[in-house]
């Protein structure tokens, strides 16, 4: 294929290109939001920085890269041309005007966006990058998952960056020096652009936990590998999190419900009674994880028991298999539902936030409460709940017919 036929065939999807001279040198290295239409911008005229157009003429071959966010193409480009040192980003490498990344030398490192004018030897740097905007966002998301310190100079006592979440405080022993040091090296893998490596570091980690019975810290584990996905797969992603954490705010969830498990029966008149459980994982429908039950211990019309078997069959099978439970069951109905529902969680020793969500006047009903959370139809958690409450509903019923059909074809024989 030739390199013109090569650039028409370029993906539209966001990534990192290598465009490699007559002797397979990598000379420049650039990132797109669409590498198709960023590469063939170079060849469509003339250019009015000379130093392009030397580039184009020098161009044999390219590479590419594809990312699922610009996010990650950002940190995959500065990785990249930390290792190549190609010709054509030299600017890009000694203009000290470009941000960088410093983690300091220091027994806690701090992690800092800076411009330095003379190299600490004692710290490590990565980029420079050419959008500093996009790269202090991508740190901040990074910050919430890993929680490094970004404070200078050390701080004698705890400030509100820890009470934030954003912080693990080794200021105050919080945290010990080696898991700090295993924070900072997750979040060197990142900016080195060591995608695998880290997912496999973590899944490694979340494993030894829960077979060690740590339950707690696996799940905290867990939630760094969702979080991580949201870097690596862009805005849609992202704007779950914003769902999630204003959910998290707005209930006093103990942490953000990146995993929710949400349940629905249905039935007509208590004949063909089944149920349905459907699992989301940061904002999407995980099907995989979906379950049907066939009502066995219920006769006749009893939606709290029947709502009631189905969450004793689903979480008496987790603590059975020693298996991690969701961060938030969501029950559609109202306060006998939801009672019902956690009556069954108390009896088997579980400790999982639940909430039920009300059609009517989409109230939300929490454990212990009298009165109900009302919040705007304009609200983000609001409308996350809505749409697992509705797939849940559309779940239950689609079983239900399957069910009554059988019943009806079994009669007609």
């Amino acid at each position: 294929m030739d390199l013109k036929e090569k650039v028409k065939n370029l993906p539209l999807t966001s990534g990192v290109y290598l465009m490699k001279n007559s002797a397979g040198e990598v000379i420049y290295v650039g990132k797109a939001v669409s590498l198709r239409k960023r590469v063939q911008s170079y060849f469509r005229k003339k250019h009015v920085i000379s130093k392009v157009d030397s580039l184009v003429g020098e161009i044999s071959d390219i590479d590419w890269l594809t990312t699922q966010s610009e996010a990650e193409a950002l940190i995959l480009e500065a990785s990249l041309i930390k290792n190549f040192q190609p010709k054509y980003n030299v600017d890009l490498r000694d203009d000290k005007t470009y941000p960088l990344i410093e983690v300091t030398g220091d027994p806690f490192p701090g992690i800092f966006v800076v411009r330095p004018r003379i190299m600490n030897p004692a710290s490590r740097y990565y980029g420079p990058y050419v959008s500093p905007k996009l790269i202090r966002e991508a740190l901040t998301f990074i910050r919430r998952i890993f929680h490094f310190r970004t404070c200078d100079p050390f701080p004698d006592k705890p400030c509100l960056d820890y009470h934030l979440g954003l912080c693990a405080a080794p200021c105050c022993g919080k945290i010990s020096r080696r898991d700090y040091a295993a924070v900072i090296r997750h979040v060197c893998q990142i900016l080195e652009g060591e995608k695998n490596e880290l997912f496999r570091d973590l899944e490694r980690e979340m494993e030894g936990l829960s077979q060690t019975r740590r339950f707690e810290q696996a799940a905290k584990v867990r939630d760094q590998v969702y979080a991580l996905g949201a870097l690596y797969s862009g805005t849609k992603e992202l704007n779950f999190y914003k769902e999630a954490e204003q959910l998290q705010r707005a209930l006093g969830l103990p942490r953000r419900p990146d995993r929710i498990e949400a349940f629905d029966i249905s039935n007509i008149m208590g004949h063909h009674s089944v149920g349905s459980m459907v699992s989301f994982l940061n904002g999407k429908a995980d099907k995989s994880n979906y379950r049907r039950f066939r009502i066995k211990e219920v006769k006749g019309i009893d939606d709290f028991r029947m709502m009631a078997e189905v969450v004793r069959r689903r979480y008496a099978r987790l603590k059975a298999e020693q298996r991690l439970f969701p961060d938030l069951i969501l029950i559609d109905g109202g306060k006998g539902q939801l009672s019902a529902a956690q009556q069954e969680l108390v009896a088997l020793e579980l400790d999982i936030p639940m909430v039920s969500l009300a059609k009517r006047e989409e109230e939300i009903f929490l454990p212990g409460r009298r009165k109900a959370v009302i919040l705007s139809k304009d609200s983000l958690g609001l409308m996350l709940l809505q749409r697992i409450r509705d797939e849940a509903h559309r779940f239950a019923v689609a079983y239900h017919r399957k069910v009554r059909g059988k019943s009806v074809f079994l009669r007609k024989q």
